[in-house]
């Protein structure tokens, strides 16, 4: 049996912008076609009546033909009621290792993002220094921005 992970999903808003500040901040690449899906099928598969899903998967930076980051946008919308929290149930964050963590931090803000908490540096011996910092999306969805150095 061959096992192959394929991507990670992310619901949002507003899949347009949100999309677009993955591309921006983290150089993902869009990959076409747009989705839009409906029908029958997708109302069996999601379990909603009448659903509309619209979206795209971005190509995550480093990967040529590796898993991708899959945001979609629900018709009808189930929006969150209280404001996300680190440790949450359920999936925590992604992370993207960086060569410079305060530069990407900064894109993250410039593209409507914030910052959680410090930025640390965490010395691991062998493995080496961590440098590290939690942010958010636009929509509240958790990145860990890391760089490792020997």
């Amino acid at each position: 049996m061959s096992i192959k992970y394929v991507h990670t999903n992310i619901i949002a808003r507003d899949w347009k912008k949100l999309s677009q500040f993955y591309i921006n901040v983290f150089d993902c690449k869009p990959l076409y076609p747009e989705r839009d899906l409906s029908g029958k099928w997708i109302d069996k598969v999601t379990n909603i009546n009448n659903v509309n899903i619209k979206g795209i998967h971005l190509r995550l930076p480093g990967y040529e033909n590796g898993p991708t980051l899959e945001i979609f946008e629900y018709k009808p919308q189930k929006l969150r009621n209280s404001e996300s929290e680190i440790n949450d149930q359920g999936f925590g964050h992604i992370a993207f290792h960086v060569d410079a963590v305060d530069d990407v931090l900064e894109k993250v803000l410039q593209n409507g993002g914030k910052k959680l908490g410090q930025i640390i540096k965490k010395d691991y011996g062998e493995l080496g220094i961590l440098t590290a910092v939690y942010a958010q999306d636009p929509e509240g969805n958790f990145i860990e921005i890391q760089n490792w150095s020997k």
